[in-house]
């Protein structure tokens, strides 16, 4: 985007993940840090916060080759199933402009609150997704 030289955009890119990888671990000590895989591959990241009130989902990404395919579907699913195992409700904050907030949505995550620019979307305990996504 910027016409940086290949190494150059590889550093920004690696400062910028330890930089929110510290940000992370300071703010959610107790957090589970995950790489997701497909076939032995790396292809995404998981944060997961479960040691207060609800299973808070502090940040998700795959690789772009990887997006759209279901595959975020079907671990949010697997995650509300483990935080209801636990009796425990899902929270998330997302960009209000992330078009990842309609998938939330459509799994029965409802917005609270108004931070923007990122909004807090909670899953009760007891409330049903409102679509399944195929696993």
């Amino acid at each position: 985007m910027f016409g940086w030289p290949e190494p150059m955009q590889r550093a920004f890119v690696e400062q910028q993940h330890i930089a929110q990888h510290r940000h992370f671990r300071a703010v959610y000590p107790a957090a589970e840090w995950l790489i997701v895989e497909r076939d032995g591959q790396p292809i995404g990241r998981l944060y997961i916060d479960s040691s207060g009130e609800s299973l808070h989902l502090i940040d998700i990404a795959l690789v772009p080759e990887c997006r759209g395919a279901g595959l975020g579907g079907a671990i949010l699913t697997d995650l509300i199933a483990q935080a209801r195992a636990l009796g425990k409700a899902v929270s998330l904050r997302v960009e209000t402009r992330n078009p990842a907030a309609r998938l939330y949505l459509r799994l029965g995550f409802q917005p609270v609150g108004d931070d923007q620019p990122y909004q807090l979307m909670v899953l009760t305990a007891g409330s049903e997704s409102q679509t399944k996504i195929a696993s």
